[in-house]
């Protein structure tokens, strides 16, 4: 727990204000408890036995008051604390997204989204409570308890030592149960990413799930995580309500040694009835936050597991760099210099050597698994070479600044991202004033104004994923999203696949005058893509076998050949 406050205490020092009310709110509260205490001695003796006829209106205006200071300083407490609690998971959502979201890519592949939502929701979310509660409860009972306890002391420590004698006793069962609470929250905060993931992916893939009848499985599958989640958690319970009976009989058998002792004293005329009533009321104020300490207790293993898992992330160190240069000019010549990248002991690829001018079309075959994929991406910095390097005009790509960098590549993916949001945005994505006649010429050229005029025109609002759209439809957005970024490189992943021949054509058409003057890297399974590039690469296992144009390759290498054939079939 100290390291987690060591952790909390850079962003929480700027609430000094706050925690200066946090304070103030606390040391009313206890004063009031302990006044609570204290005002049973001459209302027993004075008000009661000596029968004084002033302590009729004093205590019980005295009372008022006590419980008036314990209500501000309560609420003095709560609202700062509230405010402190709100705040720092505010600014954490934001970091750890920030953290996730600038994060290479090799990680984000690896983590299941399901799982990163987990962290950013749930387990901030429990952060808050770790702040905004468990905290100023901390606090407030713990100085509580050691006001009581001197006070009790102050009254009589001979029988204090009585009273208290149990306090030590239940410090080790509350630590061994700690530990078994946190770690069943760590694994119930994982068992619950795994629900998050496995709802994503339900969800992301429900077309499947129908069109295969797998409902069922995947409930099945839903409910066998769902059911493991709720045997952790009550786990959990089993063990934390194990806290509040065990100081109930340990604060029940403090107070049995007091009735028995004191009132021995009284009998014996060593204490008078109002001073063992005040004693007596005291200890039993002492039971009652000691019990809430022990479920405050239980609760921060909860807290301290999530804590955990958050910095975990904010610690992860990016393993890609950022450069220090701005990539200003237009991309002119791409140049791999003997690039080995490797993944778990396995070269994706291998030694590629490779070198693109301006107004070059490259076409990118070959089996799957073969590396055209990570090609491509090496020249967004998804990953950074083991050995080698890529030159962007003559320059070490990991010299320029990764926005800088992107700002001059357009690359169109196999999966299609489109956002709740109206053809515009989704066209003009990343651009904070969107040039509307250049939207509408990018749409045309990608041979989607069609049908975005009958739709409503660019103002025309699509759903989350295009599913107001077809595959080509949503295929055609992506294509004007690149061509409106008038970026010097681009980057097609099967850009046409979802597309029938004649709109292939079109847009093939149109991608010809437009990346005349650009370096265009296409990866296809396609013939019709392929046929008029200036070059094709065939990669297998990482290696470019085969470098040349579609009539060279078709002469010189018979594993293009077999390719080119399959393709005819495919088509």
């Amino acid at each position: 727990m100290k390291r987690i406050l060591k952790r909390f205490l850079p962003y929480i020092v700027e609430y000094k204000l706050y925690y200066l009310l946090v304070l103030v709110g606390v040391l009313l509260n206890v004063a009031s408890t302990a006044g609570t205490a204290y005002i049973m001695k001459p209302m027993m003796d004075d008000m009661f036995i000596a029968r004084e006829a002033k302590m009729m209106y004093i205590i019980p205006l005295s009372l008022i008051g006590i419980y008036a200071l314990k209500s501000l300083g309560r609420y003095m407490q709560s609202v700062s604390m509230a405010y402190i609690g709100t705040h720092i998971v505010t600014r954490f959502r934001e970091m750890l997204l920030e953290k996730i979201v600038l994060l290479d890519m090799a990680f984000l592949y690896l983590n299941r989204s399901g799982e990163l939502m987990s962290r950013i929701t749930n387990d901030v979310g429990r952060l808050q409570y770790f702040v905004a509660n468990l905290l100023p409860e901390l606090a407030r009972e713990s100085l509580s308890v050691a006001a009581l306890i001197g006070y009790v002391i102050y009254l009589d420590y001979k029988l204090a030592f009585y009273a208290l004698v149990v306090v030590p006793a239940v410090v080790y069962p509350l630590m061994f149960v700690a530990k078994k609470l946190k770690k069943y929250s760590h694994r119930s905060q994982e068992k619950n990413a795994d629900l998050l993931s496995r709802l994503n992916e339900v969800f992301n893939n429900i077309e499947i799930i129908k069109i295969n009848a797998t409902e069922n499985l995947e409930l099945e599958r839903f409910d066998e995580q769902n059911w493991q989640f709720f045997r952790i958690n009550m786990k959990s319970v089993y063990v934390g309500e194990l806290v509040s009976p065990f100081l109930e009989i340990s604060g029940a058998l403090g107070i049995a040694i007091i009735i028995y002792i004191g009132g021995s004293q009284v009998y014996a005329g060593e204490m008078t009835t109002g001073e063992f009533m005040a004693f007596l009321t005291a200890v039993g104020l002492v039971f009652k936050p000691l019990k809430n300490l022990g479920q405050i207790y239980s609760k921060i293993q909860d807290a301290l597991a999530a804590s955990e898992r958050v910095f975990a992330i904010l610690d992860i160190k990016n393993k890609i760099e950022d450069g220090s240069q701005e990539l200003k000019e237009d991309i002119r010549r791409i140049e791999y210099k003997d690039v080995v990248l490797e993944y778990e002991g396995k070269n994706l690829l291998d030694g590629i050597s490779l070198s693109i001018k301006k107004g070059e079309h490259i076409a990118v075959v070959g089996d799957s698994g073969g590396g055209k994929s990570t090609l491509v991406q090496l020249l967004l910095r998804y990953y950074d070479p083991k050995s080698g390097c890529i030159c962007i005009n003559d320059e070490d790509i990991r010299n320029f600044k990764l926005a800088s960098l992107k700002s001059h590549i357009s690359f169109v993916t196999q999966r299609i991202y489109i956002m709740h949001d109206t053809v515009a945005a989704n066209v003009a994505y990343g651009y904070e004033k969107r040039d509307e006649k250049r939207v509408v010429q990018a749409l045309k050229d990608a041979s989607a104004w069609d049908f975005v005029e009958k739709m409503g025109g660019i103002d025309a609002m699509l759903e989350e994923g295009g599913v107001n759209l077809s595959g080509g439809q949503r295929q055609r957005i992506a294509i004007a999203r690149a061509i409106y970024k008038h970026a010097s490189l681009l980057l097609f992943d099967e850009a046409t696949a979802a597309l029938d021949n004649e709109s292939e054509a079109k847009i093939q058409t149109a991608l010809k005058k437009y990346t005349k003057d650009k370096i265009s890297i296409t990866i296809a399974h396609r013939l019709s893509t392929i046929k008029d590039a200036d070059r094709i690469l065939f990669l297998r296992n990482g290696k470019i076998i085969a470098n040349g144009s579609f009539d060279e390759l078709l002469q010189n290498s018979d594993a293009f050949k077999k390719l080119a054939g399959k393709f005819r079939q495919d088509s």
